[in-house]
């Protein structure tokens, strides 16, 4: 027997006997079982599961690129029924017979190509499970394998040519790397853990790897899956694997052990960020900079304790992305500087508040991220209510009902009542009033002194709120000359007066200077920002450009830019109205209708700059709607920005070379000041 074909059958041996074994498992644990072929060039896709649905009938969806080719139970064939389903999927009906014996699916079909023209917003959407040699990406939800369960765990075997390298969540159980060209890469993945779906992803990887000793615990498996490019440049897979191990010890001592025994880093060509249990998916694009690695790496880090290790109970609203977005990234932030920290909270609530009041939803109504509105409610509004929960019980109650959470809801469904029972105890505070008005109220409240009054060192505050009443606690900055002290004030209802006993007499007061505070800030105290208009419900656009090719790329980019298709209206008309409108065309073009409309110039932060510049204009007396103005030097210029401006929402103005943004930066604000009124005495 020549040589080769004793290895193979000594292969094929050992992989019979891994199947019936794991199909023993199968039955024996109730795990998922998948045995997956991919072939990224030609697209081919062929895949069995092993499963055990509930008797009677089994219906699931497969996305209609797939069809089933056999189903059997026990050893009997049994019939697969294909049937209409929703758009993009084929909803298909297996007939079973009472006996509970696993159910085997055989299906196959070729995937759509990888579409490299996805942004960032696009897939965030629903996406179809692709494949191509640069890259594959089967996401949960596409419907590339059925689905019997909310919550299942899985066990998986992966074929891929031999230059591909695969995986999916879960722990790594054996690898097979090819002797020679012309064999398959082979791999098997486990995930015990109950969980909601399965990614699957694939391409030209180099994979590294990190082993990470901890005490108690087999070591840490740490491993980066780059294309040649990324991993020949030198230090990068090392830095990413070394801040991931930094992470995971991090929020192991804040939180709890980390589940799981493994952590990938994942760079593909789509624009992702995405987080699942022991991997982060990201764009190979941004992997290089390195403040990705800073603030990105950990955010999708610790979704392995929040959202992949207590599972969130999304009938009763997404909590996950909040308390990630202030664990991670708004204590990055802190780390850095109480300044820093501070800007991050006053970017949460100026994207909000450039959004139309009615389009946010409550708090406990986000699900996901799918545009703007939805982002500003669920990952800032979210966060700030855990800056205001922490500012209210204190950072020790706070971190104890941290570890309390997880202690409780590990590897469980958890919704916001876990939490506010596990800050409940923590604190020993009742905080049924807070959680239920900053979940379930979509208004803002706003916030104002009526009245300041000293009488020498003691100083009189009237406090109002507007709308439903919201539990606050508030910061006052109370200010005399060479003088400076911050006092936290209560307002649980519409009004309140409070006196407070100062070492110094007061001259002026300002509410919350430092946004601690979900709330409705003051008219004039927010720059106008870019969200204002990607938002906006009803936008209109001013076509500036004479010349066609010009004209599309205008139309093009505002298709891209804007969350709701805009109405095409004269420049004249437009600003007469009170809806968001933007102008855009060539820096000529754009320059002559600003002088016409009476509108300021061109401003001087962005003037004979760049290939292209974006500015905007708040409401004034000369025009009544706020304005955005597009200004690229061509129709190429302008088509550049269709990529990169959707990502500067939080932005008052900017200069781009092509589609590389080279400055930016937001128009000067400030919160109100309130003089004290009363007497004055002598003292300091």
């Amino acid at each position: 027997m020549p040589a080769a074909f004793r290895r193979w059958s000594r292969r094929l041996a050992v992989l019979l006997l891994l199947s019936l074994m794991m199909a023993s498992l199968a039955r024996a644990d109730g795990l998922v079982e998948l045995d997956v072929s991919l072939d990224p060039a030609s697209r081919a896709f062929k895949a069995s599961a092993r499963l055990s649905p509930a008797e009677g009938d089994f219906r699931f969806l497969l996305h209609e690129s797939l069809r089933v080719t056999g189903a059997s139970a026990g050893g009997r064939a049994l019939s697969a029924e294909a049937q209409r389903g929703p758009a993009g999927f084929r909803q298909w009906r297996i007939r079973q017979a009472a006996g509970g014996a696993p159910l085997q699916i055989d299906y196959a079909g070729q995937l759509p190509p990888l579409d490299l023209q996805r942004d960032h917003r696009s897939v965030l959407q629903r996406m179809p499970p692709m494949s191509s040699p640069e890259g594959s990406y089967l996401p949960a939800g596409s419907g590339w394998y059925p689905q019997a369960r909310e919550m299942f765990g899985y066990r998986l075997r992966l074929s891929l040519p031999g230059e591909q390298r695969g995986l999916v969540a879960g722990k790594l159980l054996a690898e097979t790397l090819p002797a020679r060209p012309g064999e398959p890469y082979r791999a098997s993945f486990e995930m015990r853990q109950p969980t909601d779906g399965i990614d699957l992803m694939a391409g030209p990887w180099r994979v590294r790897e990190k082993r990470v000793a901890r005490e108690g615990a087999p070591p840490l498996v740490l491993r980066t899956y780059f294309a040649a490019a990324l991993d020949a440049t030198p230090g990068l897979a090392e830095a990413w694997l070394d801040d991931s191990a930094a992470y995971i010890r991090r929020y192991s001592g804040e939180i709890g052990d980390y589940p799981y025994d493994n952590f990938s880093v994942v760079a593909g060509p789509l624009p992702t960020g995405f987080g699942m249990p022991t991997l982060t998916y990201l764009g190979e694009a941004v992997v290089r900079l390195p403040f990705i690695r800073k603030t990105s790496l950990g955010h999708e880090v610790l979704h392995n304790w929040w959202g992949n290790g207590v599972y969130v109970d999304y009938a009763r609203g997404n909590w996950s992305e909040g308390l990630t977005t202030f664990m991670a990234d708004y204590a990055y932030k802190l780390g850095e500087s109480p300044t820093a920290a501070a800007e991050m909270r006053l970017g949460w609530l100026r994207d909000a508040l450039a959004l139309p009041a009615d389009a946010q939803p409550a708090l406990r109504d986000f699900r996901s991220r799918s545009h703007g509105a939805e982002a500003a409610v669920g990952y800032g509004k979210a966060a700030m209510l855990f800056v205001m929960l922490q500012d209210r019980i204190g950072e020790a109650a706070f971190r104890e009902g941290i570890r309390s959470l997880w202690a409780r809801q590990r590897f469980r469904t958890a919704g916001w009542g876990e939490l506010q029972a596990a800050f409940e105890g923590a604190s020993g505070q009742a905080l049924g009033p807070f959680f239920e008005a900053w979940l379930k109220q979509r208004a803002l409240p706003a916030v104002r002194i009526d009245a300041a009054r000293a009488d020498g060192r003691q100083l009189t505050l009237d406090l109002a709120q507007d709308g439903p009443p919201h539990p606050l606690r508030l910061p006052v900055e109370i200010s005399a000359p060479g003088r400076r002290e911050m006092r936290w004030v209560s307002l649980d209802g519409p009004r309140a007066r409070v006196s407070l006993e100062l070492s110094f007499t007061p001259e002026s007061v300002r509410l919350d200077p430092d946004t601690r505070v979900w709330r409705r800030l003051p008219p004039g105290s927010l720059p106008p920002i870019l969200r204002q208009w990607t938002g906006a419900a009803a936008p209109r656009l001013v076509n500036a450009a004479a010349d066609t090719d010009t004209r599309a790329s205008v139309d093009a980019l505002a298709r891209r830019l804007l969350e709701n298709a805009p109405t095409g209206a004269p420049l004249a008309s437009a600003l007469s109205g009170r809806e968001p409108v933007i102008l855009a065309g060539t820096h000529a073009e754009v320059d002559r209708a600003l002088a016409t409309a009476g509108l300021p110039p061109r401003p001087v932060e962005v003037a004979s700059r760049g290939s292209a510049q974006v500015w905007t204009l708040a409401a004034a007396g000369t025009h009544s709607a706020p304005v955005a103005v597009i200004s690229g030097r061509d129709a190429a210029a302008l088509a550049a920005l269709e990529r990169g401006l959707p990502h500067y929402g939080a932005q008052s103005w900017l200069v781009f070379d092509g589609g590389r943004a080279i400055a930016k930066g937001t128009w000067p604000a400030s919160l109100p000041v309130t003089q004290v009124e009363g007497r004055r005495t002598a003292g300091h």
